[in-house]
């Protein structure tokens, strides 16, 4: 099904599009023929992939410095692409997560996660949707959640928390705008190993495979595989697909969700210590 005209003539926005998922997906919607918006908050890690992606795929991207964070930002941006033309389709990927224990965690660790993942969602899918409704378009939107949304999972609470919103925001708009031809859907991920991300979560070697050994096919999943899955998704070949959460983890969660659980009582005081969050510079 992957021809190069599957998402002919669809625009995207991909938020957190600089880096890992983000990227890989860009990348393989760039491939499939739709034209790329990506977003992020640091302008030159856009800038240096939305140059690689256009020398690679020679497909039209573009890339918008935004804090999802900020409604006023997210609304400056969403005004900007429309003033263009009107995308198709928007994909919910800005996230943040880091693995510590509850108890440490300052109530700014928590407005962070949550501000990214489940306020940035609202945020853009506020905009873009208020346009498509009132412009009586058909579009669709792609979360990305995670596969403990329903069993909450041990020393990722901030992120439990934001994606179990995410995830019935995703079902609960899927009713809602349905009929007016906007589809609502989201992939829950297993571990994806991408750049940073696997050393801020795991720190010892030993752990990734300890991880590794959870999932029934053994392995890890790849970028590539969630980037296909996730064109799938927004083409028009999914068409009838509307509030599924799509799990990719290689069944993984059959074996009992919360990956996070097991890993964390393994961890030392000092490696607590260490991966402890860093308050950030102003």
């Amino acid at each position: 099904m992957f021809q190069q005209t599957l998402l002919q003539n669809k625009r995207a926005l991909i938020t957190g599009g600089g880096t890992g998922l983000g990227k890989a997906t860009a990348q393989r919607f760039l491939e499939l023929g739709a034209e790329v918006h990506i977003c992020g908050r640091r302008q030159d890690v856009l800038t240096a992939t939305e140059q690689e992606l256009r020398s690679r795929t020679g497909a039209k991207i573009h890339s918008h410095q935004c804090d999802v964070r900020d409604p006023a930002a997210v609304e400056k941006m969403i005004e900007k692409i429309w003033a263009e033309s009107p995308l198709d389709i928007l994909m919910n990927n800005a996230a943040g997560n880091f693995l510590a224990r509850t108890e440490d965690l300052s109530l700014g660790a928590f407005q962070s996660v949550i501000g990214i993942v489940l306020m940035g969602t609202l945020h853009t899918t506020m905009s873009c949707g208020r346009r498509w409704l009132a412009e009586k378009r058909k579009a669709v939107v792609l979360n990305v959640t995670t596969t403990y949304t329903t069993t909450g999972s041990a020393y990722v609470v901030p992120s439990a928390v934001s994606k179990a919103g995410v995830h019935a925001l995703t079902r609960s708009l899927a009713v809602e705008w349905g009929d007016r031809g906007i589809r609502m859907n989201a992939i829950a991920p297993g571990p994806i190993p991408t750049e940073g991300a696997f050393s801020r979560l795991l720190p010892r070697p030993e752990l990734a495979e300890a991880a590794k050994k959870r999932i029934p096919l053994a392995r890890f999943g790849t970028t590539e595989e969630f980037a296909n899955l996730a064109a799938f998704l927004v083409s028009d070949g999914s068409s009838y697909i509307n509030g599924e959460i799509v799990t990719m983890d290689g069944g993984e969660w059959l074996q009992g969700a919360g990956e996070f659980t097991a890993l964390g009582r393994d961890l030392t005081n000092e490696e607590w210590e260490m991966m402890k969050p860093k308050p950030k510079k102003q």
